[in-house]
């Protein structure tokens, strides 16, 4: 029962990442750059939330799921640090866009961003076996 619990949170969590990918393109196309910004950390968060499921590891808090995926998945090489270095970025663009005053200079960061493109494909459904 417990192993249904965890995989239907892990489901849960990659189905919020694709959900929030999704958003996050439908918003940039609409040219919704800090909203599109919002929702692209998101999907990395939910992602990354996902992986820690996996491994039975939970905090409240998004720097303490950042230092968690930095020390248990990046620093052990089951991820580059270009994730880390993308996470951390997405961070700090989300919340500059989500709470700051508005200006152009923050338009044009947030576009830079969301404009971006990886060489990984970062789809949750990807993951999925």
């Amino acid at each position: 029962m417990i192993k249904e619990n965890l995989k239907a949170l892990i489901d849960y969590r990659l189905q919020q990442a694709d959900e929030s990918l999704q958003a996050a393109a439908v918003l940039f196309e609409k040219e919704l750059y800090r909203p599109s910004v919002n929702r692209s950390y998101y999907a990395m968060y939910y992602a990354v939330m996902g992986l820690l499921a996996a491994e039975k590891k939970e905090t409240s808090k998004h720097s303490g799921v950042i230092a968690l995926f930095d020390r248990d998945f990046v620093k052990k090489g089951l991820f580059t640090k270009d994730f880390s270095r993308w996470l951390h970025a997405a961070f700090d663009m989300r919340q500059r866009s989500d709470y700051p005053t508005r200006s152009l200079e923050l338009d044009r960061a947030c576009r830079s961003f969301s404009e971006r493109e990886s060489p990984y494909n970062l789809s949750a459904s990807s993951w999925a076996g």
